[in-house]
């Protein structure tokens, strides 16, 4: 877990009783990753280092690059003069022992990607999309078709789902200063957990996880992530195939209408037993009459 946190000395004040203490604190980590693709700069995000290549690999689906692990030859983790081990799209290992802030992608031969100069892939670990030239730049088309997913799940396993969330987090134990996404089965079993300071790139990095280990299209599962459910988490699903996205907080009008139009089902403020249904609402069983 080296690189994911960091410690800070800091002033402690109290108001009831009165006092002013000098203590250590743990911090979740940010820093830079440029991914490269052919050797060309294509995006620069702001992360938690760790699991890089998941996220690497979860951005490519994410832009609609790459649909399978064939398309990636691999996947290299560099600091910028020398690289990390080489990763084919079959080849994957745990990327802890990486290090660098740059990650080089090679495509397999004959898939080509040319980038497109009014999309600009630069950004925050509070925004996925911010970079975007205009509204039409945003939609990236899926390839799986959500409606043909028969999926149902229990309303009572999916008021579970954020404990188990909770539970499997281990660096926010220690900062309380990350995001989570983790992927379910229909019948509430952890399958991954990711951890980052940017939402989407938690995402990225469970579709990376997902990509690699040959799941693509993720039917019958559920994506919970720890925040908001905004537009570009649900394009993320859509593009992953994830019938059914929770959040437990709040989604945004524009992720609703776009979950509706893929047929994704939509769960928002998932805490406390109880959840709204924003789309989608055949798949849960406590709503079929």
């Amino acid at each position: 877990m080296a690189g994911r946190t960091a410690r800070r000395r800091v002033t402690r004040v109290s108001i009831d009783p009165a006092a002013v203490t000098e203590r250590a604190d743990m911090l979740a980590a940010e820093e830079p990753l440029g991914i490269r693709i052919g050797g060309q700069a294509v995006s620069l995000t702001m992360r938690t280092p760790g699991d890089d290549i998941d996220l690497t690999a979860g951005f490519l689906v994410s832009e609609g690059i790459v649909t399978t692990a064939a398309d990636i030859a691999s996947i290299r983790i560099c600091d910028g003069q020398r690289c990390g081990h080489n990763h084919g799209g079959h080849d994957h290992k745990d990327d802890d022992d990486e290090v660098g802030n740059i990650a080089d992608v090679t495509l397999r031969p004959g898939l080509t990607f040319e980038r497109d100069l009014r999309r600009s892939f630069l950004t925050s670990s509070a925004c996925g999309v911010c970079g975007k030239a205009a509204i039409e730049d945003l939609h990236v088309p899926g390839r799986f078709d959500l409606f043909d997913d028969p999926v149902e799940v229990s309303a009572h396993v999916l008021a579970g789902l954020p404990d188990a969330l909770r539970s499997a987090q281990r660096v926010f134990d220690r900062t309380g200063g990350l995001h989570a996404a983790g992927l379910f089965s229909a019948a509430g079993e952890l399958l991954v957990v990711r951890e980052d300071v940017g939402r989407h790139n938690a995402v990225d990095k469970v579709v990376g996880w997902a990509l690699q280990a040959g799941l693509l299209p993720l039917a019958g599962r559920i994506l919970l992530v720890s925040g908001r459910a905004s537009f570009e988490l649900v394009q993320k699903a859509v593009l992953a195939g994830v019938p059914v996205l929770a959040a437990v907080s709040a989604p945004s009008s524009l992720a609703a209408q776009l979950a509706d139009d893929a047929g994704l089902t939509l769960v928002g403020f998932l805490r406390g037993g109880s959840m709204n249904v924003y789309a989608g609402g055949q798949r849960i069983s406590a709503l079929r009459w």
